[in-house]
């Protein structure tokens, strides 16, 4: 990492921290609903009112960033949800929920192509970019395991009813990032002017960004079955309280930051498929585990409270480790463009997979929640072998 980029990456890390915690407190929320009458189905479309302003907005977000700079941008991302969060605690009606996550989805939207953008503006060769992605992406770990921690222990007090007032915090941290990049000195990436969004886009329709969008599709897809609706099957399968539930939950969030962190520290000793195609492996072994524990033992089936949270380990590298290689193969002009394609496909990922887990839980389906990860992995694994095998031959 250049000197240049380590002067950033506080803010940078306390940023992916921000929206870390405003993203993934949904699986607290879907929690805290369900116990108020609010259906399943009704939870699983709330997460597309995250997700789709996410796609929606990205490229969009492009011509806005190249105009104001990344850093002014992401100043502006960040108050919006520092007031968000300032007015969640005194709103109650549903509705505010799904405007609330669509201005979260779309500030995120802005926020995440300025970070890569900024980061790809530092940095060109590849492993070097995977160890600066795993270095920032790892606090979005910590954002998991802040949310699921601080709100867990809040709604298991004698002020459970207060909870949304946690909020409030990530307001003030907003406060703290946002002083801190106004202070910062960040490098602009120049961006080529007066060419349509659409004759950009026509460069990356090779097979190879095709295959590339379609991992990150299925690398999100799996990831939001565990990050979203972990805690309900818990709860739900294997009858913990919620405290506990979100608990269990953040100790996937810390084996994610260790394996984002430890990947940071030693990934320049792999090759990166080698080093994908490994955790791939490794995740695949867990889960068949998994599935023979739930099938074969279900009496001592609460050991899957702790072995869920071991496929964080190996599951957490894989986005970072994929988005380095293929980034690094694009020309900083067009990494703006770029990037809104991997919050497209990304969000698009997030909000199908919420869908069908919504459907799981509606119809009393929690005993396929293990097949249903597993297969999604295996349909991961195929895509990614084709797409290193047509990359390597490009």
């Amino acid at each position: 990492m250049t000197s240049k980029l380590s002067n950033i990456s506080l803010p940078l890390k306390l940023t992916f921290l921000i929206f870390s915690m405003v993203l993934n407190c949904m699986g607290l929320i879907i929690l805290q609903l369900a116990d108020a009458n609010i259906t399943y189905g009704e939870l699983g479309f709330l997460e597309s009112f995250k997700d789709l302003p996410v796609a929606f907005i990205s490229l969009f977000a492009v011509g806005f960033i190249n105009k104001t700079g990344a850093k002014k941008a992401l100043i502006l991302a960040l108050a919006i949800v520092g007031l968000c969060s300032c007015l969640l605690p005194f709103v109650e009606v549903f509705w505010f929920y799904k405007l609330w996550f669509a201005i979260i989805g779309a500030c995120f939207a802005i926020g995440k192509i300025c970070v890569f953008g900024i980061i790809r503006n530092n940095i060109s060769d590849e492993k070097s970019l995977a160890k600066a992605m795993n270095s920032v992406e790892a606090s979005f770990m910590v954002g998991i395991f802040v949310v699921n921690t601080g709100f867990g222990w809040l709604i298991s007090s004698q002020y459970s009813e207060f909870w949304k007032f946690g909020f409030l915090l990530i307001a003030a941290l907003s406060a703290v990032t946002i002083f801190l990049l106004s202070k910062a000195k960040i490098s602009e990436a120049k961006t080529l002017e007066n060419k349509s969004i659409l004759s950009e886009l026509s460069g990356f329709t090779t097979p190879v960004v095709a295959l590339f969008l379609g991992v990150i599709f299925f690398i999100v897809f799996v990831e939001q079955g565990f990050n979203s609706w972990l805690p309900s099957f818990y709860k739900n399968h294997l009858k913990v309280n919620s405290f506990f539930a979100l608990q269990a939950t953040s100790f996937l969030s810390l084996f994610s930051y260790a394996g984002r962190t430890l990947t940071a520290n030693i990934i320049r000793r792999f090759s990166l498929p080698g080093y994908y195609m490994a955790c791939m492996s490794l995740i695949v072994i867990i889960l068949l585990t998994i599935v023979g524990i739930q099938y074969s033992d279900s009496e001592n089936s609460k050991v899957l409270l702790f072995l869920f949270p071991v496929i964080g380990l190996f599951l957490s590298p894989l986005y970072p480790v994929i988005n380095s290689r293929m980034i690094a193969q694009v020309d900083k002009d067009k990494i703006n463009l770029f990037t809104s394609l991997i919050v497209i496909f990304s969000s698009l990922g997030s909000s199908v997979s919420s869908i069908i887990m919504a459907l799981l839980f509606e119809n009393q389906l929690l005993n396929f929640y293990p097949l249903y990860i597993l297969f999604s992995v295996i349909l991961l694994f195929v895509i990614s072998l084709i797409y290193f095998n047509v990359s390597n031959r490009k």
